[in-house]
């Protein structure tokens, strides 16, 4: 795993849990910021698999057969 999966794992899960405790205090606020943590996490994380699957690509391309 590279660095930005883990970041965008972590700041998903983080907001998974800021929304939950919005939910359970009754602040929507808390529950709007989680949300879009768990979204910019995702996206995140995306970017990081996408990243990872270039450069096993690259590998693959150079190592001789």
């Amino acid at each position: 795993m590279n660095k930005n999966q883990v970041k965008g794992s972590t700041k998903r899960v983080a907001g998974t849990i800021q929304r939950a405790v919005g939910e359970a205090v009754g602040s929507p606020k808390q529950q709007i910021l989680g949300a879009a943590k768990q979204v910019s996490g995702t996206l995140q994380r995306k970017v990081g698999d996408a990243q990872a699957a270039a450069k096993a690509k690259r590998k693959r391309k150079a190592s001789p057969r």
